[in-house]
């Protein structure tokens, strides 16, 4: 294991109608020591920050090329982007801070001190807001993306890794690796409101209703799902050795965990808590991402530096459609999707276009 992922991590099944067989379509290589990853909203462009060299490579999602590598701040680990696909926040863990990267121009335009050891990202529906967890001294930084300055900090668990915002905005969900649990905040008073008991907790994501969130246990080879409901664990589910990552499909119906142990990525149906598919990736798959459409996943493998690029087929009876046979992130998903992304990053600020929904992410 290396230094960095050290310090970072502390066939087809049949439900609801509908079976998964994914494929690794493209190995993309990026900077030295991969970890975090983000899809903009339209899925045309994949941010990987790269712990080793202090970079971020930008991915087209068309061509599964790198076009362009923006230096960052020391160790950069996770990255998430705004809803409207115009910012990416980057985490530099070394350093204490957040790099703003304009997205249009692929330039950091602002760097904010943040608390020690800044590990998970998450930013809320409406670009607002900008949650960061900060493993060393406990906290989550509370970033107005308006003004790019910290507005709150928040004590939490022991060792805050991972950090998700519910679609709604009213609550933040925090993976607190060294004492086993979640934090979570109620947003309109920047309190922690219940603590939930899980395994080792290192990645945390929340579907898109707000109903389920999913952990990954590093150490106990688990994903635990909580009811937000009750804020309770209503199941417990076996995956690979050493899970760490976690991401929610669109739609809410597959789940999909990066196994930093056996180099592999597994596939939950969330209609039965169950793992339907394994896919091997790269060496010490850490985090992953899932466009828009549900079409691609993306993989950071930290040990071979690279990213896999995951094409989900997706069945209906006898009918399947294999979304690798396609050009382009939009397979699948009904449309043939021009790449006129490109330009999502010129609106001015954070808050430009506020009123669209900007909900692309799950």
């Amino acid at each position: 294991m290396t230094a960095t992922s050290a310090m970072a991590l502390g066939m087809a099944g049949i439900g609801a109608g509908a079976a998964v067989a994914d494929t690794v379509i493209d190995t993309i290589t990026v900077g030295d020591a991969p970890v975090g990853v983000a899809v903009s909203p339209l899925g045309t462009r994949v941010y990987v920050p790269n712990a080793n060299d202090d970079t971020v490579s930008v991915i087209n999602a068309f061509t599964n090329t790198v076009i362009d590598t923006i230096t960052a701040g020391d160790q950069p680990f996770i990255v998430a982007v705004n809803p409207l696909g115009t910012r990416a926040y980057v985490t530099n863990r070394s350093d204490d801070s957040v790099s703003v990267i304009d997205t249009f121009t692929n330039t950091v335009i602002d760097t904010i001190t943040v608390g020690d050891a800044p590990f998970g990202v998450a930013v809320n529906r409406d670009g607002s807001r900008v949650y960061v967890a900060n493993a060393n001294d406990d906290t989550v930084s509370v970033i107005n993306a308006f003004t790019n300055t910290v507005i709150d900090t928040i004590t939490v668990g022991n060792d805050p890794f991972g950090v998700a915002v519910n679609r709604g905005g009213s609550r933040v969900y925090v993976a607190n690796n060294a004492d086993n649990t979640v934090s979570v905040i109620d947003t309109s008073t920047n309190t922690v409101i219940d603590t939930i008991a899980v395994g080792s907790a290192n990645g945390v994501a929340v579907n898109r209703d707000g109903s389920r969130v999913y952990v990954t246990n590093f150490g106990d080879g688990t994903v635990d799902v909580i009811d937000t409901s009750t804020n309770t664990v209503v199941d417990t589910i076996t995956v690979g050795t050493q899970p760490a990552g976690v991401a929610v499909n669109r739609d809410g119906s597959r789940v999909y965990v990066t196994n930093f142990g056996d180099d592999t990525v597994d596939v939950i149906d969330t209609s039965t808590n169950t793992v339907v598919d394994t896919i091997t990736v790269g060496d010490q798959p850490i985090r992953v991402a899932v466009n828009p459409h549900g079409t691609r996943v993306y993989v950071t493998n930290n040990a071979d530096d690279t990213v896999s690029v995951i094409a989900v087929e997706k069945c209906l009876g006898s009918l399947c459609i294999d979304t690798g046979s396609f050009a382009g992130p939009f397979a699948g998903a009904g449309s043939a999707g021009s790449s006129g992304s490109a330009g999502a990053g010129s609106f001015a600020g954070a808050g430009a276009g506020a009123g669209s929904t900007g909900s692309a992410g799950s």
